[in-house]
């Protein structure tokens, strides 16, 4: 007894002693963080509110992935005490995404690929779906990834091959399944974590592993053994209506592409998406002050030491077929930015057209796609030549 009463004494002495030092240097938490403040405020139905009011939450990607990046990236920079909080959210793929983004409390926003909503709907697991999202940004490309044996020189060789395309809620299941059925070719599709694809893999358990993701991509990078390689994927013209074409070299995955060598692929645009709320409602609010902030503070996401992606994304760039989130249209509108400028375009198509016919629309349809490839390419090398500021 006479123990526990003399650690209590000697408890409170060094609370006071704390406190008396804290006191002299004049430590006050209620000054120090937005978070203290909610601390030492417990209870109160004002910091509630305050904490909940201006929070958006970002339904992200898989760990390792360049969508949890991308989200980590956003709550990095935006994050402005209880002005603005956001929250990044690890999520299971771009098809869960879309589910998260419809059914799930609380989500506001999602990363999410380009070709899923036209999957769901051509499969007729959704009708019109996408009058229930809005974007607010084309984000950037993800680059599609075949590692196989050497042995492996094409696509076609892959017929009746068993092919590991992801796990069924993810983009990478959707995208391979569109571009083998748009080919003509048809393996044995194996629905295995990635992780655990790449080791079956190289054990021979399987013949090839898909993988869709914004270079550079860290499974893939990390991805090292002389027995296999990156197999070409043609931009053959069944693919150019969803698709970009892409350039992978050895500057970057030097684990799987020889020095000097290159390997023609496809993208598909990531997409910065949302529920399609109604103007006068209170998520419609948080959400156009995310956009307010985001859109004002983008020059920061394109800078060091951001994902180097950033580089690629142009705010004001179309999304075929979708509808534009009202307040970031607005936004665009108000600062005059415009899309990519047709002069640029006109320039792409001289060179790729210089002495021959001018090309049909179908054709020029998928000129302006190899465009958008190059004219990110530019871009993206423009901000590396350029010096950069300080933070």
């Amino acid at each position: 007894m006479k123990r526990s009463v003399g650690m209590a004494i000697i408890a409170m002495t060094m609370a006071y002693g704390f406190a008396a030092r804290a006191e002299d240097k004049e430590y006050d938490p209620a000054k120090v963080s937005e978070s203290l403040k909610a601390i030492f405020q417990f209870g109160s139905v004002e910091t509630k509110r305050a904490l909940n009011a201006n929070t958006v939450t970002v339904m992200s990607g898989t760990i390792g992935g360049t969508y949890v990046q991308f989200g980590a990236d956003l709550a990095s920079v935006l994050d402005d005490g209880n002005k603005l909080r956001v929250l990044s959210i690890v999520g299971r793929g771009s098809v869960q995404s879309v589910a998260d983004i419809l059914f799930l409390q609380g989500v506001d926003l999602g990363i999410v690929r380009s070709d899923t909503l036209d999957y769901l709907e051509k499969k007729g697991f959704a009708k019109d779906i996408k009058k229930q999202f809005t974007y607010v940004t084309k984000l950037y490309n993800e680059e599609m990834y075949v590692i196989a044996s050497k042995s492996i020189r094409s696509m076609k060789d892959l017929e009746g091959k068993t092919v590991s395309v992801d796990l069924p809620n993810g983009g990478t299941f959707i995208t391979a399944t569109n571009v083998f059925e748009r080919l003509g070719i048809k393996p044995k599709f194996a629905y295995i974590e990635q992780r655990i694809s790449m080791e079956k893999l190289k054990a021979g358990e399987i013949d090839a592993v898909i993988c869709a993701g914004g270079k550079p991509y860290k499974s893939v990078s990390q991805f090292k053994d002389d027995r296999f390689h990156l197999v070409p994927v043609e931009y053959a013209k069944p693919l150019q209506g969803d698709y970009l074409p892409a350039t992978l070299t050895a500057k970057d995955y030097p684990n799987l592409i020889a020095e000097g060598a290159q390997v023609d692929t496809i993208a598909v645009p990531a997409v910065l998406a949302a529920y399609n709320w109604a103007p006068n409602t209170e998520r419609y609010r948080k959400l156009a002050l995310f956009v307010d902030n985001f859109f004002t503070k983008f020059p920061t996401f394109q800078k060091p030491p951001f994902h180097p992606k950033w580089k690629e994304v142009s705010l004001a760039a179309p999304l075929q077929d979708w509808n534009r989130f009202p307040a970031a249209r607005q936004w665009l509108d108000e600062h005059k930015i415009e899309p990519v400028a047709r002069s640029r375009f006109d320039e792409f198509l001289k060179q790729k057209t210089a002495g021959g016919k001018l090309p049909s629309d179908s054709e020029r349809d998928a000129l302006f796609k190899q465009f958008q490839a190059w004219d990110a390419e530019q871009n993206a090398r423009a901000q590396l030549r350029s010096p950069q500021k300080p933070r």
